[in-house]
């Protein structure tokens, strides 16, 4: 159980993970923009009120906020005109004026369609670029476990035994997928999540087919907390297990796997939710997001980057879902611009963004109660 000298870790944690994260994101919407000649007037981490920050040569603010749930990047031109105040500088008296042509030379609304989804599209992009760098580093320094997908224990009465799995049988593959290592069959049947399986097996020098449905059963994960979890019923050999050093080319396309599964995983949980297979009690918010940076930060630096990686693999990946006020949905107003040759009328740019602002309100206060609700 975690005592309250555990605070001071959490919460050190979650702010260097979720501003690490972030800056990455909104880094890779600020060196496109700026590589495009947009003017950035300044880089958030954070909301609200300023703590801290700095100028840079080209005019930038760089600042620290003071609510550390996120950040952004404020880009010069977000609207078609600019205020011309007059009268001591009272806001009554403004009026709207064109922008001159240097203006419109570093506005992010005046660049080409394609410029703007690259600005847009490289958030998101770079939080996966940082997980598979940070993966990439983990196996070069680390490896890799390699078990032989060979069975060295049935547990009785298990969903195993009852479909006829026995010591010494290797597995060749589990729904079709090709398995290398005992790791895969833990990670393919942790997400089938109870669903029916085929496995491809070799024994005696021969091949068969097993059928199979693991039971869902409540655990702990390696952290302590609660949660539920596939159990098939068989243990690895472990005779033949080895870590394995790759090199440079090998771990990289190992990190770019990785970061793919950690996609896959998240869209078939995504899927198993909507279809009632999965329950929704494993999202979770900044609260949980917070629990377990500081579990991660607490059981070695190895997990807790990884754990960084998969957070941003996360973060990226929601911000390409096609919901107006992310970045998915600004890209979806791109696209339909690119079909209908010119921008959707700004009135219903308008409402788009007020229903992606209601739906994110809701999935933050849903995903808030969860967190509660685990604690």
């Amino acid at each position: 159980m975690d005592s309250i000298f555990d605070i001071p870790v959490t919460t050190v944690s979650f702010l260097v993970t979720l501003s690490i994260v972030v800056f990455v994101h909104e880094f890779g919407h600020f060196i496109i923009a700026r590589r495009n000649g947009v003017r950035c007037e300044s880089f958030s981490i954070g909301f609200g009120p300023e703590l801290f920050g700095f100028n840079d040569k080209h005019g930038t603010r760089w600042k620290f906020s003071a609510i550390p749930l996120g950040g952004y990047v404020k880009m010069f031109g977000e609207g078609e005109t600019m205020l011309v105040v007059e009268g001591g500088g009272q806001v009554a008296d403004a009026e709207p004026r064109e922008l001159t042509a240097e203006e419109k030379a570093v506005s992010f609304k005046h660049k080409s369609l394609l410029q703007r989804a690259a600005i847009v599209f490289a958030g998101p992009a770079a939080n996966f670029v940082f997980a598979i760098l940070v993966f990439w580093v983990v196996f070069l320094l680390a490896g890799r476990p390699i078990t032989e997908p060979i069975i060295g224990q049935v547990v009785a009465g298990s969903a195993a035994e009852k479909a006829g799995f026995l010591p010494g049988d290797k597995i060749l593959s589990v729904d079709g997928t090709t398995v290398e290592r005992f790791e895969d069959i833990q990670r393919i049947v942790a997400m089938a999540h109870g669903a029916p399986m085929s496995f491809d097996v070799e024994r005696e020098g021969a091949e068969l087919s097993i059928e199979a449905q693991p039971r869902i059963i409540d655990d702990t994960d390696g952290f302590g907390n609660a949660t539920k979890r596939a159990l098939l019923g068989i243990s690895a050999s472990g005779e033949k297990r080895r870590i394995e050093q790759p090199g440079l080319v090998q771990a990289l396309g190992w990190s770019i796997g990785q970061t793919y599964t950690v996609v896959d995983s998240t869209f078939v949980a995504i899927g198993q939710m909507i279809n009632g297979q999965r329950g929704t009690e494993d999202l979770g918010g900044p609260i949980r997001i917070a629990k377990y940076s500081g579990q991660a930060a607490r059981s070695g630096w190895g997990n807790f980057v990884i754990f960084m990686a998969i957070l941003s693999v996360n973060l990226g990946l929601i911000n390409l879902f096609p919901v107006p006020l992310l970045d998915g949905g600004h890209l979806l107003f791109y696209a339909i611009e690119a079909v209908c040759g010119r921008p959707l009328p700004e009135r219903i740019q308008e409402w788009g963004l007020r229903i992606g602002l209601a739906l994110v309100l809701l999935l933050m206060v849903f995903v808030t109660w969860n967190d509660i609700v685990q604690l």
